[in-house]
């Protein structure tokens, strides 16, 4: 009898299934004090398992943090950690908001199986957590003479830094915003919600103010490309009084257009005139032919009945001799 050995038995239960029934991003990065969502993809088997979310590198060591079977109804926005399940989509996601350094590791979307044979299905991501800034769109564009706004993002490092918005290559044009975190002239305007984003809309746009510029909090900085189009112009049409029409004269054509119009009628002409000609020698060419055929046919006719009449007559065959003429076509006989 086959024999196994004793720890089979043990690690059974932690042998991962041979297809991957759940899928995710395998890393994501998210700068400090915003949210991030997960998306976790299962096959359609699992629609009514429970599924959870859990901090670890390793399904035995993995401490779940939130489950979909959870029956403590919390604002998702307010919760640290929030699932959501969709069986019609065959997914669920997780929501971790408010992301410190502390949180950054490896994660796992798991399944429930509820089977002490068979391990839970699970797919591993690692969330990184970092400090700096980053832009919602890194190229605007906007009309002339309209406003177009950047949203500036920061880690919460930088919640209590000066904020400024600098044209590249010229950092004498920097704009700071003041102790509450705002600043406003004609042309710009900075709104910090110290919270990890602030605002510069630019206003009354003109063609100068295409360029490169900078979103800065402390020492981090990121650019952005503004793009101005031009205003469309518009058309004023003037009603002028009406005035007596003059008749048209038409312009006299330049002497090439006449010389070249006259002189491709009569090559049109003379081309009309070599194609009948040919037409014509091709026809009587070819009803030469046709009669020369006939004739030749009616000759070796004549010469067929008349071979077939001194067959009839086999006695006086060595005194007759049959002559084909090759130029006429005649038959003689002698």
């Amino acid at each position: 009898m086959l024999q196994f050995p004793k720890f089979t038995f043990i690690l059974l239960p932690w042998i991962p299934a041979f297809l991957c029934g759940v899928t995710t991003v395998e890393e994501f990065a998210v700068l400090e004090g915003r949210s991030i969502t997960i998306p976790c993809h299962y096959e359609p088997k699992y629609a009514s398992y429970v599924k959870y979310w859990c901090r670890g590198s390793m399904r035995e060591f993995c401490t779940s943090l939130v489950r979909s079977d959870d029956t403590h109804s919390t604002n998702p926005s307010e919760a640290k950690v929030s699932i959501f399940d969709d069986p019609v989509q065959q997914m669920f996601t997780v929501v971790m908001n408010d992301l410190k350094e502390g949180d950054a590791g490896w994660y796992m979307c798991g399944v429930e199986i509820g089977n002490g044979w068979k391990a839970d299905d699970g797919a591993y991501t690692k969330v990184k957590v970092i400090h700096g800034m980053s832009v919602v769109n890194s190229e605007v564009v906007g009309e002339e003479g309209s406003s177009v706004t950047v949203e500036c993002l920061y880690s919460e490092k930088f919640r209590e830094s000066e904020k400024k918005w600098c044209r590249s290559g010229d950092w004498s044009s920097c704009l700071l915003t003041g102790s509450e975190g705002n600043y406003e002239d004609t042309s710009v305007a900075i709104r910090d919600d110290r919270t990890g984003a602030f605002t510069v809309t630019m206003k009354n746009l003109q063609l100068r103010d295409a360029g490169w510029y900078w979103c800065c909090a402390g020492q981090q900085l990121i650019p952005v490309q503004v793009l101005v189009k031009p205003q469309p112009t518009t058309t004023v049409s003037v009603t002028s009084p009406s005035t007596p029409t003059e008749p048209t004269v038409k312009p006299a054509k330049h002497i090439s257009e006449t010389f070249c119009s006259r002189h491709r009628n009569m090559l049109e002409s003379i081309v009309g005139y070599a194609a009948l000609l040919l037409l014509s020698l091709s026809l009587t060419i070819f009803i030469r032919k046709l009669w020369k055929l006939q004739k030749q046919n009616s000759a070796l006719r004549q010469a067929r009945e008349l071979k077939a009449e001194l067959t009839e007559y086999p006695g006086d065959q060595h005194n007759t001799i049959i002559f084909l003429n090759k130029d006429s076509l005649d038959a003689h006989v002698h």
